[in-house]
């Protein structure tokens, strides 16, 4: 799953008015950097909502979808992915990547979604942020290195969570973790939305409910984040053609989105 451990997030701007987006005439092929096996996001059957995403942003430029593949969840993780891939100028775009990410340059967010907590419906457990006092109470899950993993621990509360390693072990799926939930063996799982929501359907027990950016004591915590398509510092041509697909085509990559379950947030 997309880790957002450090990350500088932009806010998510409502523009409109902008041209339908012109294919380059130096570009004949968009090529996209991605990850061959790490569903929902994307695979090299072009499964995941990211693949999908992809192959909207290409019709709209009028050019040839291209691959490189690469693991983002190997050594070095993200970060590693970017430097082998787009930095090494093997492809000119990622199609997930939080808004403002320092290593790159990134597009207008083209989805906001969050952290969310995810129990058992017939429990209907009391809990409406990080500070809801039932978590005190409960086995928690939750994929490490990512802002739930130190909110828990500000709380005094990561001791006893389970830490799921799923964003950095290969050929481990999200769904993992709903697993582990839905046999009982943790009482609330707390994850990024988006990498469990193709698979909920699986799971109509189970009832959702986002973390809002709250917290009792202290400075604020962010939990919801916008998410941008990515391209290397200085490439402002191909940030400017996706920015306009990305306004000219917010029908249909929501409509994608909806699909594959990605729920859609508000800061």
């Amino acid at each position: 799953m997309m880790k957002f451990k450090v990350m500088c997030i932009a806010s998510a701007i409502a523009v409109g008015g902008l041209a339908p987006p012109v294919a380059s005439a130096q570009r004949t092929s968009l090529r996209v950097c991605a990850d061959p096996d790490y569903l929902p996001f994307s695979n090299q059957a072009g499964e995941g909502f990211e693949n999908k995403v992809a192959e909207s942003v290409a019709k709209a430029l009028g050019q040839r979808l291209e691959y490189t593949w690469a693991n983002t969840r190997s050594r070095g993780g993200f970060t590693e992915f970017l430097a082998r891939t787009l930095d090494a100028k093997k492809c000119d775009a990622v199609m997930g990547i939080p808004s403002g990410n320092r290593e790159e340059l990134t597009t207008r967010p083209y989805y906001i979604s969050s952290y969310v907590f995810v129990f058992k419906k017939s429990k209907n457990y009391d809990i409406k942020n990080m500070d809801s006092p039932i978590l005190k109470q409960l086995k928690i899950g939750v994929e490490g290195d990512t802002p739930v993993e130190d909110g828990l621990k500000l709380r005094g509360l990561l001791a006893r969570a389970s830490v799921f390693d799923v964003g950095s072990t290969s050929g481990e799926s999200p769904a993992t973790m709903l697993d582990v939930l839905d046999k009982g063996q943790i009482d609330v799982l707390i994850t990024w939305e988006p990498a469990i929501g193709r698979f909920l359907s699986r799971f109509p027990g189970l009832d959702v409910v986002g973390v809002p950016n709250t917290r009792a004591l202290g400075s604020p915590e962010q939990y919801v984040f916008p998410i941008s398509m990515g391209v290397r510092e200085g490439d402002e041509a191909m940030k400017k053609q996706l920015d306009q697909v990305i306004v000219g085509r917010e029908a249909e990559i929501t409509a994608i989105l909806t699909r594959y379950g990605v729920k859609l947030y508000t800061p």
